[in-house]
């Protein structure tokens, strides 16, 4: 969106209502490098604190006080509003009195105050009053009438009024919804959509000002169709979480898990405003609230933020918690069940969301899962359809919604077409469903899916009547379309080389969550070779959900449990070797990874040339929660930023002390922009907001380092290391931890030779030693350490809970 002008960021803004929503809105604007002023009413009354501290209701940090609070809190809030802690810096808290002439000087002003339309329109009539000429003003409601709120407003103000609903947390989620209220100019609207996209990293989708817009429409509908085939198959809230989840193609908090979080006040809000706002009567009736979670609110079973909803976590005495479920017929909680059939087997058994599906509802369409699961999806694609030019002109926007809203893998017309659009309708129409005429229509044209390929190979889907092609940005690419084209040049189980353009490759792993084992090695070596001869350079991302979780562990723990070191020994030197050959490639390579990137996932991005972070990368060496340290070059790699960034006769020892720390302590990035914090950014690495155009960014920059004339590092390049005096004092360290009791027994050990691999061994203070001698000191201790029980339980629970175990 936003076409093809020069595209101008916005550099100053405003955000109104510095509640939750408020302040995380600002807090990501903040991200996105603007200067944001935040403001919230004046108190009316004084706290006991500002009392004793002899304030008035005049004092400026009195009258600032919401506002500022908010902004206080961000650094405590959990996901964190802020990629980086610092980026609070660009937040300016303020009153909606003293400053509210100031709004004169921004660019934009969200309004975000609580979700009333008298109050709304109370606080854009104040912004009206104070705006400049061209400020843009946007709303974020979730779904009240934003031609309401534009009501009784001058002409320039309608002109530049808009709606722009953010999910929450307003950093995490992808979705935005546009709404244009009936003035309101579309080049306004193309300059949001090209702000929201390039600028804050959002999927921007356009909605029309109906109740609650695209994306809470439709899912709220989901959960209420849910409920009732809940009801009509007797199922509990075990089973349909257990059906509603991945196995649908949707996130593990599925169906009720989702209510607790989202809150059970916050639906039954959406639900009454389409109830309210809605002529339809069968809408009406569709939107009516269930029985069940009036029977919650009653009680105040809220969900999350009251302690309990459908679900609720209860202390055990001198045990962990312990999870409990809701019985809807008796209202009292229970042990939390795990479900197993033979069809919710099959569905986790099968690849991809749509072929889950397909398990879920043909395995056995006479189970009562698989009936429940029909009913329950029918009914919610039935309904987006007969939606169709009513909250959305376009079926991309409706699936890119639910999509970006609710974190499902496919929207609804995506899910349609997986499930087999003629077959599912057929059986619609033999249980007697009325089809939507336009789905009719496009059947009987012809059709088989919503979606299709063009004859040079761009994505279509269904637009009145006919194929319509999906707009493609040039800074994005899709390796997904790039393989169906054909341009996959090597591959294996594991990974993938794939010609992204312009004489660049691209090495993508698509193995199990993307952990690194022998197959991927063997890509890995198999692509260097390859691009060496006949590429530009490299490129090392992937599509996946993550994109490295690290090493195989599995693989490790069988090695040493069974005692066959020599095959560890083998896999280590692979890897390194491997690695090895990426930093040597005589080709420029840039990684771009995403998400979480760990353990090996990080050392395969420390070898390149430079990297490409998404804002959400999760990047560290966590190798010592399952009991080891990095040994495929990552503590190499560790030691060299340390000499690099001491230069040639700095002291190494600061450097290295902090390296230490974030390797022995596990540190993860907050996002892409923090990995600078935990020290393993380099000048030469950047994030990019837009997470999608990673690998266009990538491929931009090895093009760039190919163009000056690129010329690989030295073989013989020397490290200088703090040797054993360093390593002294980063040992003093790990006992003070020990004999304080912050760290056990096996964390000391695994910290001191962790500190004797990045100090360099027993080498002497400042001497230079080669890539190999590090590499060697690592493998030696990586082996050491899979032979301890305490590092074996580590790994056995790290497989088995995904999470770290400090013994």
């Amino acid at each position: 969106m936003g076409g093809s002008t020069p595209f101008t960021p916005i550099r100053r803004a405003a955000v109104i209502g510095a509640g939750v929503m408020g302040a995380g809105i600002a807090a990501h604007l903040a991200n996105a490098g603007m200067r944001v002023l935040l403001l919230d009413v004046p108190p009316t009354a004084l706290t006991p604190e500002e009392v004793r501290a002899g304030r008035t209701l005049a004092d400026p940090a009195v009258r600032n006080r919401l506002a500022a609070g908010a902004l206080a809190a961000l650094e405590k809030r959990q996901p964190p509003p802020l990629y980086d802690k610092a980026y609070a810096s660009r937040i300016t808290a303020g009153n909606l009195e003293d400053d509210l002439a100031k709004l004169g000087d921004v660019e934009w002003v969200i309004e975000a105050v609580v979700e009333r339309l008298d109050v709304k329109r109370d606080v854009l009539g104040r912004i009206e009053a104070a705006r400049g000429p061209a400020t843009i003003v946007t709303t974020n409601t979730s779904g009240l009438s934003v031609a309401a709120m534009a009501e009784g407003r001058g002409e320039s103000f309608r002109n530049y009024f808009a709606a722009a609903h953010f999910f929450n947390p307003p950093r995490h989620m992808k979705l935005v919804e546009l709404v244009a209220a009936p003035d309101t100019a579309p080049a306004v609207l193309d300059r949001l959509a090209a702000v929201g996209e390039r600028q804050l990293g959002k999927g921007i989708v356009i909605a029309k000002d109906t109740p609650n817009f695209i994306a809470n429409r439709i899912g709220t509908y989901g959960m209420l169709v849910t409920i009732h085939a809940m009801r009509r198959y007797g199922l509990t809230v075990d089973e349909v979480d257990a059906l509603t989840g991945p196995a649908m193609g949707r996130p593990g908090t599925a169906t009720f898990r989702m209510l607790d979080l989202v809150g059970l006040d916050t639906l039954l809000h959406v639900v009454d405003n389409v109830r309210e706002r809605s002529d339809d009567e069968l809408e009406r009736a569709a939107f009516a609230r269930p029985a069940e979670l009036e029977a919650l609110a009653a009680q105040g079973w809220l969900g999350e933020k009251t302690g309990q909803g459908f679900y609720r976590k209860q202390k055990r005495e001198g045990k962990a918690s312990v999870i409990e479920t809701l019985d809807l017929a008796t209202m009292s909680y229970g042990p939390k069940r795990t479900i197993q059939s033979p069809i919710i087997e099959a569905a986790k058994a099968a690849k991809g969301a749509g072929a889950k599906l397909r398990a879920l509802l043909y395995t056995d369409v006479n189970d009562r899962y698989a009936q429940f699961a029909w009913v329950s999806l029918k009914e919610t694609l039935l309904y987006a359809a007969r939606q169709l030019g009513t909250i959305a002109d376009t079926i991309v926007d409706i699936d890119h919604a639910l999509v970006w809203g609710f974190n499902w893998e496919l929207g609804p017309f995506e899910l349609w077409d997986a499930i087999g659009l003629e077959r599912s309708v057929q059986r619609m129409k033999a249980e007697g469903d009325e089809i939507p005429p336009w789905v009719e229509a496009w059947l009987a044209a012809g059709h088989g899916s919503f979606y299709g390929t063009g004859s040079g190979g761009a994505r279509q889907y269904a637009y009145r009547g006919q194929f319509r092609e999906i707009e493609v940005r040039p800074e994005v690419i899709s390796l997904a379309e790039c393989k169906a084209a054909g341009r996959v040049v090597i591959g294996n189980a594991g990974a993938s080389l794939v010609d992204i353009g312009d004489d660049v490759a691209c090495l993508a792993f698509h193995s199990p969550h993307n952990a690194i084992g022998g197959d991927i090695l063997s890509m890995i070596r198999q692509s260097a070779e390859e691009v060496s001869r006949n590429w530009r350079g490299l490129v090392i991302a992937n599509e996946g959900r993550h994109f490295c979780v690290g090493a195989n562990v599995m693989m490790l723990l069988m090695e040493a449990q069974n005692g066959d070191y020599d095959e560890i020994d083998e896999i280590i030197r692979r890897f390194q070797d491997c690695m090895l050959s990426l930093k040597r490639l005589a080709r420029p390579v840039v990684a771009a990874p995403h998400r979480m990137t760990l353990g090996g996932g990080v050392e395969a991005c420390l070898p390149a040339d430079a990297v490409i972070f998404a804002a959400e990368t999760y990047y560290g060496l966590v190798e010592t929660g399952v009991g080891l340290i990095p040994a495929g070059g990552g503590c190499k790699e560790a030691a060299a930023m340390a000499a690099w960034r001491a230069g040639a006769e700095g002291e190494l020892q600061p450097h290295l002390n902090l390296l230490f720390e974030t390797i022995a302590m596990a540190k993860t990035s907050a996002s892409g922009y923090d990995v600078q914090r935990i020290g393993l950014a380099r000048p030469q690495d950047r994030a990019v907001i837009q997470g999608e155009t990673r690998i266009y960014e990538a491929r931009r920059a090895v093009l760039e380092l190919d163009r000056a004339g690129y010329m690989p590092p030295h073989e013989d390049t020397r490290i200088r290391v703090a040797g054993r005096e360093g390593r002294a004092i980063l040992q003093l360290a790990v006992e003070a931890m020990r004999l304080g009791s912050s760290i056990s027994a096996h964390d000391a050990l695994i910290g001191r030779k962790l500190a004797h691999v990045l100090a360099g061994g027993d080498a002497p203070p400042g001497a230079l030693v080669s890539e190999q001698y590090l590499l060697d000191l690592e493998r030696e201790a990586f082996l050491s350490l899979c032979g301890e029980p305490l590092t074996q339980a580590r790994m056995s629970h790290m497989l088995a809970t995904g999470k770290p175990l400090r013994n």
